[in-house]
């Protein structure tokens, strides 16, 4: 929010009434949608803009809001782009693969102090690129 805050843009937060909050606060913006699989996916799929920004873990988001010309970002500070999701994305299908079969991974790495120093680092320069840039910004 900081950054956000510090390069004009507004941020929206959205995810299902499942996962609200309870400690909400008056100055950020949320939207809550209905509980379900992908709807709060869906809510954001139709609600982006080319050059808007997304921040999100999900590959499977992150490879649609792409080919919609959207920025997107996971929360460890590290950018999606075209030439990469598709890899990505048939790791993410071989390890589901794995699941099926009964074999687990260990899940992710702890999310560390390090992984938060990238994200803002990166998010900072990518919002500096586009500072004073009203159509980025309005999106």
């Amino acid at each position: 929010m900081k950054a956000a805050d510090q390069y004009g843009w507004h941020v929206r937060f959205v995810a299902s009434y499942d996962h609200k909050p309870t400690d909400l606060n008056d100055q950020e913006d949320w939207v809550f949608v209905d509980p379900g699989r992908d709807s709060a996916d869906l809510y954001i799929l139709n609600h982006l803009h080319p050059n808007n920004l997304l921040i999100t873990q999900d590959i499977g988001l992150a490879s649609l809001a792409l080919a919609r010309n959207v920025h997107v970002l996971s929360p460890r500070g590290v950018p999606f782009k075209e030439d990469s999701i598709q890899t990505a994305l048939d790791f993410r299908y071989l390890s589901a693969i794995e699941r099926k079969k009964g074999n687990y991974s260990k899940g992710p790495k702890t999310f560390t102090d390090g992984d938060r120093n990238r994200f803002i680092k990166t998010l900072c320069e990518l919002l500096s690129n586009f500072e004073g840039d009203s159509t980025f910004a309005s999106n």
